[in-house]
């Protein structure tokens, strides 16, 4: 059994949005630490700093009245 690092996108590990004949002879895969750290800042990150800005925006709004 050979093993390879090569970077594939996160929807072959979500399994949405790719054909099954582009993983031909791909027995396994997993997320190394800088893809679990991307799909920490996809899914929780980005999210985050926007209800963080609509939070701050709301504020703001208020003390101006």
């Amino acid at each position: 059994m050979i093993t390879e690092k090569r970077p594939i996108s996160l929807s072959y590990f979500i399994g949405i949005g790719y054909n099954k004949e582009d993983m031909d002879g791909i027995k396994d895969f997993y997320l190394v630490p800088i893809g679990y750290l991307i799909a920490f800042i996809f899914i929780i990150g980005i999210p985050a700093l926007i209800a963080y800005r609509v939070h701050l925006g709301e504020k703001f709004k208020k003390e101006k009245k």
